[in-house]
């Protein structure tokens, strides 16, 4: 006799990282409610933009002030802080935007805590020739030497 599945049961791999069932992804503050978002979803999510309040409710659940936010979108810190809650943060940014959120979620993921992932990303690396994770993020190629280096601990190899 074969045993049915019950598929309610069955937990995704992120939310174990987590440990909190009513976890959020960070992706999903900025727009539609997107659980799992494909590359799809995210890309229509660029393209249709973040409005502000999400954007500054992003960078206080990974607790980076408007200034590094603002660095790291490549936006003057004052437009950033003329716009209306309400208003839509352009294409560019917006996908910026997105790159931050799943890097955030990618370290949490590896690191097992937003608190730990914060304090690591904040903190001098040697891997990275001593440089400070966050700051290599106003580049695309810092984004992805930050993942290699998240990939590397990951998998146990010294980082």
């Amino acid at each position: 006799m074969k045993k049915k599945l019950d598929h309610t049961a069955t937990v995704e791999e992120p939310m174990v990282a987590y440990s909190a069932a009513n976890y959020t992804p960070m992706v999903a503050m900025m727009g539609d409610q997107y659980i799992n978002p494909s590359d799809i979803d995210l890309l229509k999510l660029a393209r249709k933009g973040i409005p502000k309040k999400s954007l500054l409710a992003l960078a206080k659940r990974i607790s980076l002030t408007i200034e590094e936010v603002a660095s790291v979108l490549h936006i003057s810190e004052r437009t950033l802080q003329r716009y209306t809650p309400n208003t839509l943060v352009k294409t560019e940014y917006a996908d910026r935007a997105i790159e931050l959120a799943l890097l955030y979620e990618r370290g949490i993921e590896v690191l097992g805590s937003e608190r730990a992932f914060s304090s690591w990303v904040k903190s001098p690396n040697m891997a990275l020739g001593g440089e400070v994770p966050f700051n290599l993020l106003d580049t695309r190629i810092g984004f992805n030497m930050v993942l290699q280096i998240l990939g590397r601990i990951e998998y146990g190899v010294f980082s």
